[in-house]
């Protein structure tokens, strides 16, 4: 395995240019088998999750081709309905595969997702869906089975426990596209992935309407066509590029970053002291106020409201930030994993439920620390950023499956930041076996 080193200290500048969204491109993915004819995507991030399901696709039948670093080809003309567990169980987002199976085929066999180290993430309301449009679905031996003889359109209701299901939406999306007559999806996810997921539908050949909003209203049509379509610019990339500028009190552009995209989390910047403006089209620039940063509250709610994926590099930002900063997390309620690895850097949070309480202002110092999760692990490199001394950052594939050539893009702003073999990490710091 591989690790980070980090030497901190260094205030970021330069620019920087987003990637493609991941969130985005996984369900496109996904859309792209509701078609027997070839789409491509654009803008594409060069990540071990998109690798995956590129797999998954693969072993569904469809051919599948990188064109070049940013652009995948797939053809799915001929698709078996069954997806292998050893594929599946790499990666949670792979049950957005049941409603084009579903929607297409009339039948889907997809192993149930794994456990997730943020929180529990049921999939209760993806089968709800799937019945309310006459499919029935049964678990047998850890597989979801769906039979769907009789799709037909009817109204869903997508809220749950923690809001609208962004995932679960888009398999009601996908699996209403192809039931004949109308489908209503109230309460539906309304985040900027969903909105590109309908686009590309629309393009081939999909009804919808409502699109953005908490009530999507489709069609159903006999058959969809291939399309050519560009994933939308990942908006969490963007804001942790924004995030890492503050902690280190740098000055940076971000590229191909979309400030409508960013509403709520924008806010809790200007809060903390943090100047964000549009410098372009779709370029944002990034640096202090005042040079200092604020103490602030954030709360995590469904969009539009402050995201989830960037309650922990905020959390790393509240560090930094004079007084005492509030983050509630009311998305994932256990989502703090990295709270323990911050308190190793020096740093004073307190866990109260649902919230972590932050008595910023002091230095952290560099240590060695432990990656859970995806945005654990953006967290703790922000963390290393702006402390002093070496931080060591282990389990960084978790990273690979959600940022695109992190520690290059960092490296451009002037972090230094490496990425060694594991080998490489001084004895004394390895918490491995810990």
């Amino acid at each position: 395995m591989e690790v980070f080193r980090i030497k901190g200290g260094t205030p970021l500048r330069g620019s920087v240019k987003v990637s493609g969204s991941k969130n985005a491109a996984l369900p496109l993915f996904a859309a792209a088998l509701l078609s027997s004819e070839e789409s491509v995507l654009e803008n594409v991030p060069n990540l071990s999750d998109i690798r995956f399901m590129a797999e998954i696709l693969t072993e569904l039948g469809a051919s599948v081709e990188r064109l070049d670093q940013t652009t995948w080809k797939i053809n799915p003309r001929s698709i078996v309905h069954y997806a292998p567990y050893e594929l599946v169980r790499k990666m949670r987002a792979s049950v957005c595969l049941l409603g084009p199976l579903t929607a297409r085929l009339r039948r889907a066999e997809i192993p149930m997702p794994g456990g997730c180290v943020i929180g529990n993430r049921p999939i209760d309301l993806h089968l709800r869906a799937m019945e309310r449009l006459g499919a029935t679905v049964e678990l047998k031996a850890g597989v979801i089975q769906v039979e769907a003889n009789s799709l037909k359109g009817n109204s869903i209701f997508m809220g749950g426990r923690h809001g609208s299901t962004v995932t679960g939406t888009a398999n009601a999306i996908m699996a209403a596209t192809l039931a004949p007559g109308r489908t209503t999806i109230d309460s539906a996810a309304c985040e900027p992935e969903i909105t590109d997921l309908c686009r590309m539908l629309t393009s081939m050949g999909a009804k919808i309407g409502g699109i953005g909003s908490h009530m999507i209203e489709i069609e159903g049509v006999e058959s969809l066509g291939g399309c050519r379509h560009r994933v939308i610019p990942d908006r969490i990339e963007a804001a942790t590029y924004v995030l890492a500028a503050a902690i280190t009190n740098g000055k940076i552009l971000v590229e191909q970053a979309k400030t409508d995209h960013l509403g709520a989390f924008l806010n809790v910047m200007s809060d903390a002291g943090i100047n964000v403006e549009n410098s372009g089209k779709n370029d944002i620039s990034v640096d202090l106020r005042n040079g200092s940063l604020n103490s602030f509250e954030a709360i995590t709610l469904p969009y539009p409201g402050f995201p989830t994926d960037l309650q922990a590099q905020t959390c790393a930002l509240a560090c930094k930030a004079n007084g005492l900063s509030i983050l509630t997390e009311r998305v994932y309620p256990s989502r703090f994993m990295h709270v323990p690895e911050l308190l190793r850097m020096g740093a004073e949070i307190s866990l109260e439920g649902t919230s972590a309480i932050v008595r910023g202002g002091k230095p952290l110092t560099g240590a060695p620390v432990m990656a859970s999760d995806l945005r654990a692990s953006a967290a703790l490199i922000l963390a290393g950023l702006a402390a002093e001394g070496e931080t060591w950052v282990q389990r960084i594939y978790h990273l690979d499956r959600g940022y695109d050539s992190f520690e290059k893009k960092l490296q451009a702003l002037g972090a230094e930041v490496e990425r060694l073999p594991e080998s490489e990490m001084p004895k004394a710091f390895d918490t491995s076996s810990a």
